[in-house]
C-alpha cells in the first residue's frame, strides 16, 4: 500500500502516528495522576483528618471530662474551673463531631456513627449533670453521679470511637490498594504504548526510507547505465524497473519513454553508418552501382543518406556522360561538350574534368566564343549556387529543431529530478517537525516527575499530622500515668480513677498503634510515588533516544538530498552536450550563409568574364548565347520546409573543436 503513496503522504503518516503517540502518552499519563491523586486527597480528608477528628472526641470524653470531675471531687479543682473545663470540652466535642461528619461516610460508618450518636446523647446527659452540680457547688451530686453514671456512659463512647478509628483504617488501606492498582496498570499501559509507539515508528520510517534510497539507487544505476550506452561504452541499455504510483514512478514513465526513443535512434543511426562504410569502400574502389539502403528516424543523417546516394548516382551518370563526349571526341565529332550540373561544387574534380573536356572542344573551335559562352553560363550556375545555399541554410535549420526537441525531453527529465530534490528537502522538515514533537514528549514527561513529587509533598503533610497524633497519643498516656499516680494517692477512693486512667492509657496505645499503621501506608504510598517518577525519568531518556534516532533519520535524508542534487547536475552537464551540438548546428548555419556570400562573388565574376569578352571583337561575337544546362531536368523537386527559429534555452558551455572531420562525425 506505501508503494503507492506519494512520498509526502508517507512522511505525513508517520508525522501523524508519532503525534498520536505521544497524545496517548499524555492523555493516560494525565488520567492515571489525576485518579492517584483523587485517592490521596480521598485518604487524608475522609480518612486522616476524621483519624484526628475522633481521638479529641474520645479524648474529650474520656480524659477532660472524666479528669475534670475527679479533680473536683478530689478538690484539686474548684467548681468554676470544672464548669469551664467541661464547656471546653463540650465545644471541642461539638466542633470535631460535626467536622466528622461532614465528612464523606461510608455505608458501614454510617452505623457507626447512628450508635456513637446514641451515646454522646447519653453521655452529655452526664456531662450537663456534673456542670449542674459544679454550678450548684454540690460535691455529694458529682461524687454520686462519678460512682454511678459516669464510667457506664463514658466508656461506650470511647469504645465506639475506637471502632471508627479501626474502620478509618481499614477504608485508607483499601484506598491504597486502588491507587497501587491504578499505578500498576498505569505502568503497564505506559510501557506498552511505548513500545508499541517505538516499534510502529521504527518500521515505518524504515520501511519509508528504504523505499526511497532503493528507487533512487535504481535510477542512480540506470541512468549511469544510459550514459554509458550514449558514450558508447555499452551495447546495452535496460529500462528503469520502478512500478509505483510515486514522484519516483512518474519519473521512470518519462527517463524509459526517452531511453527508448534514444535507443531506437542510436541503433537506427549505427546500422546505416555500418551500410555507409561498406558503400563508401566500394566506391572507393570505382564501384557505384550499390547505394546505402539502411534508415533512421534522425532527420539530418537521413538526408545525409539520400544525399550521399544521390552523389553516387550522379557521379556514376557523370561517368557515362564524360565517356560519351570523348567517344565523340574520338570519331572528329567536337561539338559535344559537358555541362556543370546544377549541384555541382566549384572548384571540385567534376569542374576541373568538365573545363578541361571543354577547353579542349572551344580550343578547336573558338576561343572568344567559348570565352563568352562560359561567362554566360558561369552567370546562371551562379544563381543556381544561390538557391542551393538557401536549401542548405533550410537543412541547417531543420537539424537545430531536432536538437531543440532532443534538449526539451532532457529539459523535463531534469525538471522531473529538481521537483524530486525539493521534495526531499519537504522530507528533512517533516523530520525536524517529528524531532519537536518528541521534544514536547520528552516536556509531558518532565511535567509528570514535577507532578510526582507534588505528590511526594502531600504525602509528608500526611506524615506530619500522623506525627501529631502520635505526640497526642504519648501525652495521654502520661496523664494517664499521671491519673494513675493521683489514684494511687487517693487510695481507696481513687480505685474508680485507676481504671479510667488504665483505659484511657489503652485507648492511647492503640491510637499509637494505628498512627504507625497509617505511617507505614503512607510510606507506601510514597514508594509507589518514587517508582512513578523513576518511570517518569525512564520515559524522558526513552524520548531523548527517540530524538537521537530522529536525528539520524535527518542525516540519512541529507545524504539522499545531496545524491539527488548530484544526479542533478549530471542530467544538467547533457543538457550542455546537447546545447554544444545545438551551437554546432548553428556554425554550420553561417558557414551556409558564408557560402551564400561567396556565391554572390561568383556571380559578379561571371559578369566579368563576358564583359571582357564583349569588349574584344570576333567573328560571331553577338551571336553567342548562354549554354542551356537543363538544371531543372535531372535534378529532383526539394520541397521547402518552414524554417524554425532556434533559441537556444540553456546555458553556454564551451565548445571544444575535434582534432579531425573523422572525429568530429564520430563525436556526433
Amino acid at each position: 500500500m506505501l508503494q503507492n503513496l506519494k512520498t509526502k503522504a508517507k512522511l505525513s503518516i508517520l508525522s501523524f502516528i508519532a503525534l498520536l503517540a505521544i497524545l496517548i502518552l499524555g492523555i493516560l499519563g494525565t488520567v492515571q495522576l489525576k485518579q492517584v491523586n483523587n485517592g490521596l486527597v480521598r485518604v487524608y480528608n475522609d480518612r486522616v483528618l476524621p483519624l484526628e477528628q475522633l481521638k479529641i472526641v474520645a479524648d474529650e470524653y474520656a480524659v477532660n471530662i472524666v479528669d475534670t470531675t475527679h479533680q473536683t471531687r478530689n478538690g484539686n479543682f474548684n467548681f468554676d474551673k470544672c464548669v469551664s473545663n467541661i464547656d471546653e470540652a463540650q465545644t471541642k466535642i461539638k466542633l470535631n463531631l460535626e467536622k466528622y461528619l461532614s465528612t464523606e461516610l461510608t455505608k458501614d460508618e454510617k452505623v457507626l456513627v447512628d450508635s456513637l450518636k446514641s451515646f454522646v446523647i447519653k453521655g452529655d446527659e452526664v456531662t450537663n449533670k456534673i456542670k449542674q452540680s459544679c454550678k450548684n457547688k454540690d460535691i455529694d451530686s458529682i461524687t454520686k453521679i462519678t460512682i454511678e453514671e459516669l464510667y457506664p456512659n463514658i466508656d461506650p463512647i470511647s469504645g465506639k470511637v475506637s471502632e471508627l478509628i479501626k474502620l478509618q483504617l481499614d477504608v485508607a488501606k483499601n484506598e491504597t490498594d486502588i491507587a497501587a492498582e491504578i499505578y500498576s496498570s498505569s505502568k503497564t499501559t505506559i510501557i506498552l504504548t511505548i513500545v508499541i509507539s517505538f516499534v510502529v515508528l521504527t518500521l515505518l520510517s524504515y520501511s519509508i526510507i528504504s523505499d526511497i534510497i532503493k528507487k533512487l539507487d535504481k535510477v542512480k544505476t540506470e541512468l549511469l547505465n544510459f550514459f554509458s550506452f550514449l558514450n558508447k561504452e555499452k551495447n546495452d541499455v535496460t529500462l528503469l524497473d520502478i512500478n509505483s504510483k510515486d514522484e519516483f514512478g512518474e519519473m521512470a514513465i518519462v527517463i524509459n519513454e526517452n531511453i527508448v526513443k534514444t535507443k531506437k535512434l542510436i541503433e537506427e543511426d549505427v546500422a546505416l553508418i555500418e551500410d555507409a562504410k561498406v558503400v563508401m569502400s566500394r566506391v572507393n574502389n570505382g564501384w557505384y552501382g550499390q547505394f546505402i539502403e539502411k534508415s533512421t528516424s534522425n532527420a539530418s543523417l537521413e538526408e545525409f543518406k539520400n544525399n550521399v546516394n544521390k552523389m553516387i548516382d550522379n557521379t556514376k551518370n557523370r561517368f557515362v556522360h564524360v565517356n560519351e563526349v570523348l567517344t565523340s571526341y574520338s570519331k572528329n565529332n567536337f561539338v559535344p561538350a559537358l555541362k556543370m550540373e546544377a549541384n555541382d561544387e566549384r572548384g571540385g574534380v567534376f569542374e576541373t574534368l568538365v573545363n578541361g573536356l571543354n577547353t579542349l572542344q572551344q580550343t578547336l573551335t573558338q576561343m572568344l566564343v567559348e570565352n563568352k559562352t562560359n561567362g554566360l553560363t558561369l552567370d546562371k550556375s551562379s544563381n543556381v549556387l544561390l538557391s542551393n545555399v538557401d536549401k542548405l541554410n533550410l537543412s541547417s535549420n531543420e537539424a537545430a529543431a531536432s536538437l531543440e526537441e532532443t534538449a526539451a525531453a532532457l529539459e523535463e527529465v531534469t525538471s522531473n529530478v529538481r521537483n524530486n530534490t525539493q521534495n526531499i528537502a519537504q522530507m528533512a522538515k517533516l523530520s525536524s517537525e517529528v524531532t519537536a514533537s518528541a521534544s514536547q514528549g520528552e516536556k509531558l514527561a518532565n511535567e509528570t516527575t514535577v507532578a510526582m513529587d507534588e505528590i511526594n509533598n502531600q504525602v509528608n503533610l500526611i506524615n506530619e499530622a500522623i506525627g501529631v497524633i502520635d505526640n497526642i497519643a504519648f501525652q495521654t498516656n502520661i496523664l494517664s500515668l499521671n491519673a494513675a499516680v493521683e489514684a494511687a494517692t487517693a487510695g481507696e477512693a481513687g480505685k474508680g480513677f485507676a481504671v479510667v486512667a488504665g483505659e484511657v492509657r489503652n485507648l492511647a496505645s492503640r491510637s499509637a498503634e494505628a498512627a504507625r499503621e497509617i505511617k507505614t501506608i503512607v510510606e507506601n504510598a510514597t514508594s509507589k510515588a518514587n517508582q512513578g517518577k523513576s518511570i517518569a525519568t525512564n520515559m524522558i531518556e526513552g524520548y531523548k533516544e527517540l530524538n537521537q534516532n530522529i536525528s539520524q533519520t535527518i542525516s540519512l535524508i541529507s545524504d539522499i538530498q545531496n545524491a539527488s542534487k548530484e544526479q542533478l547536475l549530471g542530467i544538467e552537464q547533457i543538457n550542455d552536450a546537447v546545447t554544444q551540438l545545438d551551437r554546432q548546428t548553428q556554425q554550420n548555419a553561417m558557414i551556409a550563409s558564408q557560402t551564400h556570400d561567396v556565391a554572390l562573388i561568383t556571380d559578379e565574376i561571371s559578369k566579368l568574364i563576358v564583359s571582357d569578352a564583349d569588349s574584344k571583337e570576333f567573328v560571331g561575337k553577338h551571336d553567342v548565347k548562354a549554354k542551356n544546362m537543363n538544371m531543372g531536368t535531372n535534378n529532383k523537386q526539394i520541397h521547402e520546409v518552414e524554417k524554425k527559429i532556434v533559441t537556444p534555452t540553456k546555458k553556454d558551455t564551451k565548445v571544444v573543436s575535434s582534432k579531425s572531420n573523422d572525429n568530429e562525425w564520430e563525436s556526433f
